[in-house]
């Protein structure tokens, strides 16, 4: 056997295919021909000027009885593209089905210098359209035939060079073996290289039945992020936001690995231009994001911008851990070490609604969290994460004590109702603030029942206190609270210890902080039973008397 030239062992991580798709335009056809032809004239003109030396191929291509019909010469000038083709009749041997075509650019590109292909063997023949992926210059090309011995061998069999003259750059996506495998194919839109304004659609389908989920990865310079996207009935679609501003943006797409789920694999290639110099950061997702089944449709990246308010909306897979016991999702904002909660509503499997950023202007660390059934015992609640993004608040306001908050709906019409029918005539924020603690300590129960088997639920609020007119502390602070803030008072519930863990609220009037404990303003304990009595003793007490029996904690917004 003649020496093998050039033995290369190849990794599936850089052996690639690259399928040709664009669709062209009817209103362009003409301009488009027009510079074909163009640009055809000009390498036809090339080559009669150069004396074309004859190709001869490379002595493993007399192992394996190949040749190639195209091209015919060792160097010629071309316009964009150039067809390698050829035939190799001792395939049978070949530890692989592909026929590797590498292409290197003289020069750098927007993509890089260097580009594969891998072209399948059929009957022993094979056939790819060569697209010299950087515009106008020279290029050498390598065609390599696959190894009788030993898979992700190749060796070459023939090497030429080619000059384009067409300086526009079209570049192919490129796939690897990984993708062939999978049946991955991309929308006849997406090319290898475009120059698109913020972000584009990916979408496509793949053979392979067990292909549930992509990867992929965002890459420009030294920054990176991973987006998960779900396969449906084998076919898949999702916005890709060009998330660090203007520049190319490398993006590859990656296929799991067989029995290994978290395990990726490199299954195509592009790059996409962005011209819009705006920047976005990535939504980051945790594992639970995939086990309980969410599908997040707003937001789609981070950093945006909005005056005070922010919208979150998505789903719930039925199939995913505890989706039929989630019937509210939690919303934590935080900024300067200041936290808020909201709590929004899932109903048929969909959640959709707004949360404040009350803390004032600037950037917001945003945290959409789930029950955690597992680890909650009915006194102390769990939640755990399932994305996280952050958002910038424009508005100059700090609505810290004003807006709603979980637990505490001061915007629900009924809410409203009833603060204006108490507050009606009340002349001072002293007089208001009373007609709230009255109604609340003389209208809700304490319920024992409650306390005693810890039977505190997710969806606990002013408007469920509101309903059953029973509640344990908490659930006294929510509704005065409510009520208060709905009254245009600035509140706050403050949380902390008065024989057990305790919350009360305080409000502000003429300028200061009015404490008021309804709870203890509703009646007492005796025998593990309620007694109401309404006192006034808890509205506005002395400070050192109420301090003898309240220790202060922490403020809850």
């Amino acid at each position: 056997m003649k020496t093998k030239l050039m033995s290369v062992i190849l990794s599936l991580f850089v052996v690639t295919l690259t399928a040709c798709s664009a669709d062209q335009d009817a209103s362009n056809k003409t301009e488009k021909e027009e510079k074909k032809d163009k640009y055809t004239a000009l390498a036809e003109e090339a080559n009669q000027d150069e004396k074309l030396e004859k190709l001869e191929l490379l002595p493993y291509a007399e192992e394996v009885e190949a040749s190639l019909s195209s091209p015919k010469y060792k160097e010629f000038t071309t316009n964009s593209s150039v067809l390698v083709k050829g035939k190799a009749k001792k395939y049978s041997g070949f530890k692989s089905e592909y026929v590797w075509i590498k292409v290197r650019s003289e020069e750098d590109g927007p993509a890089g210098r260097e580009f594969s292909y891998y072209a399948p063997i059929k009957d022993g023949k094979f056939e790819q359209r060569v697209q010299l992926f950087n515009g106008k210059g020279n290029y050498s090309v390598k065609v390599s035939v696959p190894s009788d011995k030993a898979e992700d061998y190749f060796y070459d069999i023939a090497e030429f060079d080619v000059e384009n003259v067409n300086p526009e750059v079209r570049r192919d996506v490129a796939f690897t073996k990984n993708a062939l495998e999978h049946g991955l194919v991309l929308k006849n839109s997406i090319n290898g290289y475009m120059e698109i304004d913020g972000s584009f659609e990916l979408a496509g389908e793949v053979e392979d039945t067990i292909v549930e989920q992509l990867m992929v990865e965002l890459k420009k310079e030294s920054e990176s992020t991973k987006i998960m996207i779900p396969v449906e009935k084998g076919k898949f679609s999702k916005k890709i936001p060009l998330y660090y501003g203007e520049g190319v943006h490398e993006v590859q797409i990656m296929t799991p690995k067989e029995g290994m789920s978290n395990y990726y694999s490199e299954a195509a290639n592009l790059y996409v231009k962005n011209l819009s110099s705006e920047s976005y950061e990535p939504i980051n997702y945790s594992s639970a994001y995939k086990e309980k089944g969410f599908n997040l449709e707003n937001p789609e990246v981070g950093g945006e911008k909005t005056d005070l308010t922010y919208r979150i909306k998505g789903s719930i897979d039925p199939s995913g851990k505890d989706a039929n016991k989630t019937e509210v999702v939690f919303v934590q904002t935080e900024k300067d070490n200041q936290k808020a909660m909201y709590a929004i509503p899932v109903k048929n499997n969909v959640f959709d609604g707004e949360f404040f950023l009350r803390f004032g202007p600037g950037k917001y660390e945003v945290s959409l969290m789930a029950p955690d059934f597992t680890l909650t015992n009915g006194y102390v609640q769990h939640f755990v994460g399932v994305a996280g993004f952050t958002v910038e608040n424009t508005n100059a306001k700090d609505q810290r004590f004003t807006l709603p908050s979980r637990g505490i709906q001061s915007d629900a019409p009924a809410i409203k109702k009833l603060a204006d029918q108490l507050t009606k005539n009340k002349k001072t924020e002293k007089e208001k603030a009373l007609a709230v603690y009255e109604y609340v300590a003389k209208n809700v129960s304490y319920d024992v029942n409650k306390l005693n088997n810890r039977t505190f639920e997710f969806d606990d609020s002013a408007l469920k206190t509101l309903d059953e007119k029973k509640g344990v502390c908490q659930d006294f602070a929510y509704l005065a609270i409510a009520l208060l803030r709905a009254s245009g008072l600035e509140t706050q519930m403050v949380t902390g210890y008065a024989g057990q863990n305790h919350a009360w609220v305080e409000t502000k009037v003429d300028e200061r902080w009015l404490v008021m404990d309804p709870t203890w303003g509703s009646g007492y304990l005796q025998n593990n039973k309620f007694v109401p009595k309404f006192t006034m003793e808890y509205f506005d007490p002395k400070p050192a008397e109420f301090q003898k029996t309240h220790t202060k904690k922490e403020i809850e917004f």
